[in-house]
């Protein structure tokens, strides 16, 4: 497994949990969504992994990058 798809697997888990955490708290906060809430949870549960994943990929090699540099003396 490559260096970068295990950086990326690292920031999914704190992207997914962020993206989460955001999605669920709007949900219980507004009143039509909190009403709905037996089909706005799944969908909150899905969407934050279609929105984590390619963030992950795009954030990783930025992460890459800055260790490389600090460690490249």
């Amino acid at each position: 497994m490559s260096t970068l798809l295990q950086i990326a697997l690292l920031i999914f888990m704190m992207t997914n949990a962020v993206a989460f955490g955001v999605g669920i708290v709007l949900v219980l906060m507004i009143p039509t969504l909190a009403a709905h809430a037996f089909e706005a949870i799944p969908a909150v549960v899905f969407g934050s992994f279609a929105i984590s994943a390619p963030l992950s990929w795009f954030i990783a090699p930025t992460m890459r990058a800055r260790y490389q540099r600090t460690h490249s003396h």
